[in-house]
């Protein structure tokens, strides 16, 4: 109580002439605040790891130092990367780390083969200027989960998808049908696809033509072609269903659901975008 008396009035007295009349020593008094502040910095930074853990709980493990940081901006608490990083470590925590997928592609077949016209430009300066397109698979104890997706570039917008047990034609004619609907129905895209069977059937050139759109395949063999799609499964998979196991297919659809249209395209920060979400950066472009 004496220490913290003469802590209050040390502006208004001198702290040799209180210790004396308080009978304590100067050198006492100093240790008791080096203490006092030090119990403070231990609180500071207990305060700080719990937000760190709220953050990183709330997207269940998916952002790391990076994308944690921003989010802490963005509510008010400023903090850098290394900051961040060092609390995530002492707490243990631990971002989903990076995995090596398969590609799923079939692109033997006698079908015609459309030219690159994307030539590994993903640079798009407005809207359904250039889709991306392709196929993964999912598992569940019942097998497979296929899923096609489209992507807008200037977005990295997921602007249509499709899910089904078998990698059927009817599965990337569903995700483009959707981007049409979604994106009411725009002309003169670059639709962009490895050169699998689906992408060069009839019914899915059929909707290509019918909507004018303008057709473009990867050359064979080279995934950088197609990085843009790639690089959205493998966030996927890494974000949702690696270490998981789905009993079964209707399960999976609704976390796939979920990850797409609720975190995503909505929430999800993106590098690329500024460390904004899709949809957040569209409306910012239109603002």
């Amino acid at each position: 109580m004496k220490y913290a008396f003469i802590q209050e009035h040390r502006f208004e007295f001198t702290i040799v002439m209180m210790a004396r009349v308080l009978g304590v020593s100067c050198s006492g008094f100093y240790a008791w605040t080096k203490r006092l502040v030090g119990c403070a910095a231990v609180e500071a930074r207990a305060v700080f790891d719990a937000r760190v853990r709220e953050v990183f709980e709330q997207h269940k493990g998916r952002y790391g130092a990076p994308r944690v940081a921003v989010e802490l901006h963005d509510a008010g608490t400023q903090a850098n990367r290394k900051t961040v990083a060092a609390s995530l470590h002492r707490q243990g925590l631990k971002a989903r780390a990076a995995r090596k997928f398969k590609v799923t592609t079939n692109s033997e077949h006698d079908l015609a083969v459309a030219p690159n016209l994307l030539k590994q430009d993903f640079h798009a300066d407005m809207p359904n200027q250039k889709w991306v397109a392709d196929i993964t698979y999912l598992p569940t104890d019942e097998g497979w989960l296929y899923l096609a997706v489209v992507l807008d570039l200037y977005s990295r917008r997921v602007v249509g998808w499709a899910m089904d047990k078998r990698m059927k034609t009817g599965l990337v004619c569903g995700a483009l049908n959707m981007a049409l609907h979604q994106r009411e129905q725009p002309t003169g895209v670059i639709v962009h696809s490895d050169r699998g069977s689906q992408y060069c059937s009839h019914a899915y050139q059929r909707i290509i033509n019918t909507q004018q759109l303008k057709c473009s395949m990867s050359r064979r063999g080279d995934c950088y072609d197609n990085s843009c799609a790639e690089s959205f499964f493998h966030t996927l998979k890494v974000e949702l269903t690696h270490g998981v196991r789905y009993e079964t297919r209707a399960q999976l659809r609704h976390e796939v659901f979920e990850f797409i249209e609720a975190y995503y395209n909505t929430n999800r920060r993106h590098s690329t975008l500024g460390f904004i979400s899709p949809v957040d950066f569209e409306a910012l472009k239109v603002a």
